[in-house]
């Protein structure tokens, strides 16, 4: 099959990563598919400041549709727009309109059209609809043609099928080489550990143990905080936080410090095969990862060789008395060269573009 595809794709935003843990994501994958010749429009919501806060201007791989959070006549008209696409995705976690959402790209979508759920935090989702029966997106799942999550492995897969799911498949984080690569080193990020990540409810007690006990533990040694939301936060004197950090600037600060870290949210680490965007984000720059512990870091990246894995603050402490430059440098290009052969969204957006055309030979087959 040649099928050129006409995406309509809601999601929370494209052009901000403002308080958006899944932009770049979005990016990669979307980019990704139009260089396959595909055609995307991106809706999303002018909502949480993210238009003030842009980083990226509307790109020339997607149309972006920016619609109001305030009443149905945005949201609306962005439906009536999509309904003529071959495929509609409903990401997760827009922030406005969700429920609306969920129901609405079911309804909307023409014969032969798929429609899928994109979760891009499917531990979240499934604790939420699980815990509550009456959740309106539980009884929804069976109707979608394809779950699409950005992780899991079989624990989410399972969890999916057994609420009706038709398909659910991982379309993992990976890197866009074209946006995260080597770069000189900056002096604003220059330090022994970075840490880049918003403050989350279900993130700071792993941050509290994995970064700051480790800071508490050498105070003679330099470390970096980056994200949205920390400054109210007490932390060890030898922390600098440098407040939310640009994706310009991603590069410069996965190429500075000897080592960044990786802290996966506990929900995520509950599930496993969660790598994170910034995983493949700071490989692709060359870095030196220190990742907490979580289930399948094996099928990305080979630890000790290409990644550094900590159960704990002590241990994170403990690597970095006893990591060297050199170490520091072999391990982050031997992730470099890992990720550019296995795990660039090219790589997923082939996966995803099989995944399509198999789905739209069935439909034709069974209409």
């Amino acid at each position: 099959m040649t099928k050129k595809i006409n995406i309509a794709f809601f999601g929370s935003s494209l052009v901000s990563a403002y308080w958006n843990g899944a932009a770049t994501y979005y990016r990669g994958i979307i980019r990704a598919l139009h260089e396959r010749g595909h055609q995307i429009t991106f809706y999303e919501p002018d909502a949480y400041e993210r238009q003030k806060h842009r980083d990226i201007p509307d790109p020339d791989w997607a149309k972006v549709v920016v619609y109001s959070a305030n009443g149905n006549q945005g949201v609306n008209r962005a439906l009536e727009d999509a309904s003529s696409a071959d495929l509609i995705v409903k990401a997760s976690g827009i922030g406005v309109f969700d429920e609306q959402l969920e129901a609405a790209v079911l309804d909307i979508k023409k014969p032969d059209a798929l429609v899928a759920f994109w979760d891009v935090d499917a531990p979240a989702t499934l604790d939420r609809v699980q815990n509550n029966s009456a959740d309106p997106f539980r009884p929804l799942i069976p109707n979608y043609d394809l779950i699409l999550t950005y992780g899991g492995g079989e624990p989410v897969i399972n969890a999916y099928k057994a609420l009706g799911a038709r398909k659910c498949i991982p379309i993992y984080n990976a890197l866009d080489a074209t946006t995260h690569y080597p770069v000189s080193p900056d002096s604003r990020f220059a330090g022994d550990l970075g840490f880049l990540g918003n403050r989350m409810p279900d993130r700071e007690t792993r941050v509290e143990e994995f970064f700051f006990r480790a800071a508490a533990q050498l105070p003679d040694y330099k470390f970096i905080l980056g994200g949205n939301g920390w400054r109210s936060k007490q932390m060890p004197i030898n922390v600098n936080y440098l407040g939310h950090i640009y994706t310009h600037d991603h590069n410069g600060f996965n190429c500075t410090p000897k080592a960044v870290l990786n802290i996966s949210r506990e929900s995520m680490a509950r599930y496993g095969f969660f790598p994170a965007t910034r995983v493949f984000e700071a490989a692709g720059a060359g870095a030196c990862i220190i990742t907490d512990f979580w289930k399948g870091i094996e099928l990305f990246l080979e630890p000790e060789r290409e990644i550094l894995v900590a159960e704990n603050g002590d241990e994170v402490a403990e690597i970095l008395r006893q990591l060297s430059p050199e170490k520091a440098n072999k391990i982050g290009e031997a992730a470099r060269q890992r990720v550019l052969a296995e795990h660039t969204y090219a790589h997923r957006a082939e996966q995803l573009e099989a995944i399509l055309f198999s789905g739209f030979d069935s439909r034709k087959t069974n209409s």
